[in-house]
């Protein structure tokens, strides 16, 4: 069962089965009021089935979900319908006056005021994210869901989003659940980081770092390598195999000459061009073709 309440959210007992698989076996959740939490786990760990959830989206199944009534998503895919101009997307499904105004003050905020009359296809991977976000901050959201949004961008352009995620949360404070794989994402970005496994919430972070917050903080690298080892990932490199990193004992590496066949020596003898056929040449004793 869902209900809505004024902000933050609560779950108690959510369960979804898919076939004979419990996805989601009695998870409780709760975030509070403008509260940032990131949720991580294995792939099929029913991450992105709980936003969905949370979201009203999917309805089967136990448990009760008291939610906020303005909810907005960004997933990984922008989804912008490609017939309609940037503006048009920000505002899909709104009504009331002054949409174009609304848009445009919701493309500011994401940097992309002057792409207000573009065509969704001539925009970027990043410029289309951004797009999408601007779609969820038109609507005021109190909780803004998060389904892995900046998965398909480059490196550079993913730290660019991160801290544009960043501003816009500490400008308009919606709770938000974020689900993501990267684990430094998560301690960018969250107050808590939670992690889902077997059905339910087996672990959880607090995140108490100053923002912004630095990869290089030791606090931060302790925390990188906590969540990793939750997650079961190995956190030292291992060396490269001695095969591929030689010792100072071992020898270099030599090019070997190509065969003599191919680079004669000094006593073999050169090759000399052989004149044409007498036919073709003819000697001064010839008589010339009258």
């Amino acid at each position: 069962m869902t209900a809505t309440v004024a902000s933050g959210v609560r779950v108690r007992g959510l369960r979804r089965v898919f076939g004979e698989r419990a996805v989601l076996d009695g998870v409780d959740l709760d975030i509070a009021p403008g509260e940032f939490v990131a949720l991580l786990g294995a792939s099929g760990s029913g991450k992105s089935t709980l936003l969905r959830a949370l979201a009203g989206l999917d309805g089967e199944g136990g448990g009760e979900i008291d939610v906020p009534g303005r909810r907005a998503v960004v997933y990984q895919e922008h989804r912008l319908l490609p017939w309609s101009r940037v503006w048009d997307n920000v505002v899909l499904g709104l009504r009331g006056r002054d949409l174009r105004g609304r848009a445009e003050a919701a493309l500011a905020e994401v940097g992309l005021t002057a792409r207000a009359d573009a065509w969704p296809l001539t925009l970027s991977g990043g410029e289309s994210q951004r797009v999408a976000l601007a779609r969820a901050l038109v609507r005021t959201p109190d909780l803004l869901l998060l389904d892995e949004p900046f998965g398909a961008l480059d490196a550079l352009t993913r730290l660019n989003a991160q801290a544009l995620v960043a501003d816009l949360w500490a400008e308009h404070r919606p709770a938000v659940l974020l689900v993501t794989h990267d684990v430094e994402e998560a301690l960018l970005l969250a107050d808590r980081a939670l992690l889902l496994a077997d059905g339910r919430i087996e672990r959880e972070y607090a995140v108490d770092l100053p923002r912004p917050r630095s990869l290089d903080d030791p606090r931060f690298i302790a925390l990188r390598r906590d969540l990793l080892d939750g997650l079961g990932i190995q956190t030292v490199l291992q060396p490269p195999p001695a095969a591929i990193q030689p010792t100072s004992s071992a020898r270099p590496t030599v090019l070997q000459p190509p065969p003599a066949a191919i680079q004669p020596t000094s006593s073999a003898r050169p090759t000399v061009l052989q004149p044409p056929p007498a036919a073709i040449q003819p000697t001064s004793s010839a008589r010339p073709t009258v």
